[in-house]
């Protein structure tokens, strides 16, 4: 009898084996497959030819709700299994204040069927990002499956430009900027997103490097660095060393206060130099002898045009992702026409202003820059202050900036947020619990 109670125990412990690897491929493939999926989404390489203004959309399509409906409850029935924890951390008053005035945005709508339709897919994705971070079990396995990931990322749009270039790169046939002809944009639908989440991926070589990855490492940075400049993304290169340099800058400075003085000051500038321009005369004048294009590659009309429009609904605006498209533009004066086709304004604060109202943007200001950067402190008080706090910080503050000029906050499934989200939760995570090496 002992021999055979020992032979079953073994077939046990066999078996829990089994079902252990098992799992472990099933975490591995859910968060690299999803973060693929994030990147590139379901139609990748799209065709410019024939695009018409306010085409260009980013989860539209019901296949895309459907598919992140389902990593939703994938996600969260696999970090239910091991970190329901850390999943039960999210419910503090900051998220739920400011998902609370989400909805009630929504509800309270110019168009409520568009926002409850757009805030929908917005939720599965911020589930699905919130989730995934709780996948890993280690940062060893964080790193590989990210690094993984990353590479998988770009031998897709490298292979995008040697095999399908049309489809690749910003052709003179495009029917909407031209003028972008030669620069690279790989799976992407322009090349200001794809330098952007180059950026956000170089980020992540330089992670993997810090980690131990040397070879993977290198290698992710030479081919982002490399897709970065030939995709033309002057801003993206611009605020990549900003951030590199600032952050780096935090092993230095270790008070909150001076690190969030550091750290947040060029946020205040670029919002001033940019949005503010409109709004105050003198920063116009400023803007104008700094040595770029005062208009911002005609960003300030779209700027006064928001700006002027909400002035009638500052306290809730105009409801939820519902105002660029919708029914809320109408009798547009002569020479403004182009407004009704405009997808967003090119600053993620003044977009959050029109959907949410005042109240709407300074719950984003604590909830996405104020609470990330005080988890970043806590992490670094608490020891959880390597690489993996360092990546998820720049990825961070580069969304922050980035953010000035271009609009992907609450965006849905835009690759560009569910990078900055990863980056939000992960800090988060790293402030309430310690990193299991």
């Amino acid at each position: 009898m002992s021999q055979f109670v020992a032979a079953s125990e073994v077939r046990a412990i066999a078996g829990g084996v089994q079902r252990q690897q098992v799992m472990d491929i099933v975490r591995g493939a859910t968060f690299i497959g999803t973060l693929l999926l994030g990147w590139i989404s379901l139609h990748p390489f799209v065709s410019l030819e024939d695009m018409q203004i306010g085409d260009v959309g980013t989860g539209n399509e019901a296949m895309t709700y459907v598919t992140f409906g389902c990593l939703s409850v994938l996600t969260v029935a696999l970090a239910m299994r091991d970190d329901a924890r850390g999943l039960a951390t999210l419910l503090s008053p900051a998220f739920v204040l400011f998902g609370g005035w989400v909805l009630m945005t929504a509800v309270l709508s110019f168009d409520p069927a568009t926002s409850v339709k757009r805030l929908t897919l917005t939720l599965f994705v911020a589930v699905v990002t919130a989730s995934l971070m709780l996948l890993p079990k280690s940062q060893r396995e964080l790193v590989r499956w990210l690094t993984i990931a990353s590479l998988a990322l770009l031998a897709i749009c490298y292979l995008g430009i040697l095999l399908a270039p049309d489809l690749s790169i910003h052709l003179a046939t495009d029917a909407q900027e031209p003028g972008l002809a030669g620069n690279w944009r790989g799976a992407f639908g322009h090349k200001n997103q794809a330098a952007a989440i180059m950026v956000m991926v170089l980020f992540l070589g330089i992670y993997a490097v810090r980690s131990g990855l040397w070879i993977s490492g290198a290698g992710i940075i030479v081919l982002a660095s490399l897709f970065l400049l030939y995709s033309a993304g002057k801003s993206s290169l611009t605020l990549c060393f900003a951030v590199l340099l600032l952050t780096s800058a935090t092993s230095v400075i270790r008070s909150f206060w001076l690190r969030s003085i550091v750290l947040l000051t060029p946020l205040l500038l670029l919002n001033l130099l940019s949005v503010g321009t409109v709004l105050f005369e003198g920063l116009s004048a400023i803007s104008s002898i700094l040595p770029f294009d005062s208009t911002f590659t005609g960003r300030t009309d779209i700027w006064a045009f928001a700006l002027q429009s909400l002035k009638a609904r500052l306290l809730t605006g105009y409801g939820f992702a519902s105002f660029w498209g919708s029914s809320a533009i109408q009798n547009l004066p002569e020479g403004k026409e182009w407004a009704g086709f405009a997808a967003h304004s090119h600053n993620g604060y003044l977009d959050t202003t029109l959907g949410m109202g005042i109240p709407g943007l300074i719950l984003l200001v604590v909830v996405l820059v104020i609470v990330p950067l005080r988890n970043f402190q806590k992490a670094y008080e608490g020891g959880n202050d390597g690489p993996l706090a360092m990546a998820l910080l720049r990825i961070w503050l580069f969304g922050l900036y980035l953010s000035a000029m271009e609009s992907f906050f609450l965006d849905r499934a835009d690759p560009l947020w569910i990078m900055f989200l990863m980056a939000v939760f992960g800090l988060h995570y790293l402030a309430r619990f310690r990193a299991a090496a």
